[in-house]
């Protein structure tokens, strides 16, 4: 089973092919998506990498973190599945 990966603080003209090329090197992708502002269409700044083999995706988590890409610090960790952000109670 894969691993899906959370990347943020990327440039805001980073595509999903962006997010390949900055994978590739450590293993095989089954996916990539950059999210985008449903007003302007444009990228939010973070997206997703879907890696096909835990032990290369935790391999690129540890290196990418906190990498320099077009003049930021990537912040790069395992994503968390869709609503488990804590929210507060009323």
């Amino acid at each position: 089973m894969g691993k899906k990966i959370y990347v943020g603080n990327l440039p805001f003209t980073s595509t999903s092919d962006t997010l390949v090329e900055i994978f590739s090197p450590f293993g095989k992708i089954s996916s990539s998506k950059i999210v985008l502002d449903r007003d302007s269409g444009r990228s939010k700044g973070f997206g997703f990498v879907e890696m096909t083999n835990e032990l290369e995706a935790q391999s690129a988590i540890t290196e990418l973190h906190g990498s320099q890409y077009g003049g930021r610090s990537l912040t790069v960790n395992e994503a968390r599945p869709h609503g488990s952000s804590t929210q507060r109670l009323q």
